[in-house]
């Protein structure tokens, strides 16, 4: 999962870039970058770590033009080093041509042999390389032809943001796996993972790239085509964007992230009531699932952990010692609050449960009587190869262990989670979601070598 941002017409474009970057810090805090160009010369700076340390006054100063792409990164193809860090940027034909990559492609082994088979060298280990060596290859036709003809090849999951010299071009899989919105700013055009970008650039929402759109952004002029349909493929929406990703004041998929959370809890309580003195949620992708369960049951919400905020997504670290770590400083349980009491606690997903198990111990320590909890999504029982770094099911404790087994290792008095139906129940359009991660429905084929690793050396399993 990653954020990405693309801004045209705009005399401060790196800097506008910046601010939506931070308003989409949660889709990747391992690394970010921005690309622009001033009509001359092509500008990047790209960093390890979070947005706001990988770029300052004087290297923001640097990136010229009024045009520019940015990327906020969580590796799910290629590990979490400096050269993975997007946008990937090349020269073709004295003119620059970089991506933004959100999603997976699911057809990577087959196009890097065969560009490998070509000549084509590799910088990286990311999937995303491959879409510009495609484009560079490409040398007969109109743009318009040249995209159609490279965005047919790739399979899989992929909102991209490009700047090919002084134009912007958005694009949105056939599928629609990630959300990419238009914005106006100014005289402008701003493309964006989530709504909330635009609000902190004060940027006015247009609309939603759809599914299989090309949108290609030159100045303040815009045209817009669709990749052709594939056979006996719907749309795929991604689910758990709805469920954890996305910011909850972010509009997505025709609806607002907080309202489908909430009507998500409110459907969970009426699967899975139990009686208790108060719900809580584990902050903060838990927060509105909880007031809806709350609100539906009569049951008080309190707020009995607070977060240290200066700490990141514990999910999305890139190795199980940092998410311990984060885990253990994360959250503090308000003990005057817990103690002796029957608790309802509301958790967006298990994944590998030992974060679960660790707050869990940590109510005990508070002195709760007992924990009810509730989560508000089916079990993930499946790896996604669609853009969420969970690509191994013996890492999901859904798996390989039953729910009563799952409450079990998480030392919870009951554990119940919400229905695949109740889950689409309460968002718009439910045919069109994936729910592969829960269902072992995969929209689009998958490689039996398909990897986070794929396309490192030495390593079998490779945005």
């Amino acid at each position: 999962m990653c954020g990405i941002i693309g801004v045209s017409n705009h005399e401060e474009a790196a800097k506008v870039a910046f601010l939506g970057l931070y308003a989409l810090q949660h889709r990747g805090e391992e690394a970010a970058g921005i690309a622009s160009y001033d009509g001359k010369d092509i500008h990047i700076t790209k960093a390890v770590g979070l947005v706001a340390d990988a770029f300052d006054e004087r290297s923001l100063g640097a990136l010229k033009g009024n045009v520019s792409i940015g990327h906020s990164r969580y590796s799910t193809t290629g590990s979490s080093n400096v050269k993975n860090v997007q946008p990937f940027l090349a020269m073709h034909r004295n003119k620059p041509l970089a991506v933004a990559h959100n999603g997976n492609l699911t057809n990577t082994e087959t196009l890097y042999k065969r560009l490998e088979d070509e000549g084509a060298i590799f910088q990286t280990s990311m999937d995303s390389e491959i879409i510009v060596h495609l484009l560079a290859r490409m040398k007969n036709g109109d743009i318009k032809d040249r995209f159609i003809s490279v965005l047919s090849q790739l399979e899989g999951a992929f909102s991209l943001v490009l700047l090919v010299g002084d134009m912007i071009v958005g694009v949105r899989d056939p599928q629609g796996f990630r959300p990419l919105c238009l914005g106006k700013l100014g005289d402008g055009y701003i493309l964006a993972s989530e709504t909330c970008a635009l609000d902190l650039t004060k940027a006015e929402f247009v609309r939603e790239i759809e599914a299989g759109e090309v949108v290609l952004i030159t100045g303040n002029k815009i045209e817009s085509f669709f990749l052709p349909e594939k056979p006996n493929r719907n749309k795929s929406f991604c689910i758990f964007e709805n469920i954890y990703f996305a910011r909850p004041d972010s509009n997505i998929f025709s609806d607002n992230v907080y309202q489908v959370r909430k009507r998500l809890g409110a459907r969970l309580a009426r699967e899975h009531p139990v009686k208790a003195d108060f719900v809580m949620a584990i902050p903060d992708s838990g927060n509105y699932a909880a007031l809806g369960y709350s609100q539906e049951l009569n049951i008080p919400l309190e707020v009995a952990m607070i977060r240290n905020h200066y700490i990141g997504r514990t999910f999305i670290q890139p190795s199980q010692f940092m998410r311990d770590f984060r885990v253990r400083v994360k959250l503090n349980p308000i003990k005057t609050v817990l103690k002796d009491k029957k608790i309802i606690v509301i958790e967006d997903s298990i994944v590998r449960g030992t974060t679960s198990r660790s707050r869990v111990e940590e109510l005990r320590k508070a002195g709760v009587k007992e924990i009810h909890m509730r989560i508000s999504c089916p079990p993930i029982r499946f790896p996604c190869f669609y853009g969420i770094d969970f690509p191994s099911q013996s890492e999901l404790i859904a798996a390989n262990k039953s729910v009563k087994e799952i409450a079990d290792f998480i030392k919870v008095d009951s554990l119940e989670y919400l229905s695949l139906e109740g889950m689409l129940s309460v968002v718009k359009a439910s045919k069109d979601f994936c729910h592969a991660c829960f269902s072992g429905r995969y929209p689009v084929p998958i490689s039996t070598t398909q990897g986070k690793y794929l396309l490192e050396t030495n390593k079998t399993t490779g945005s």
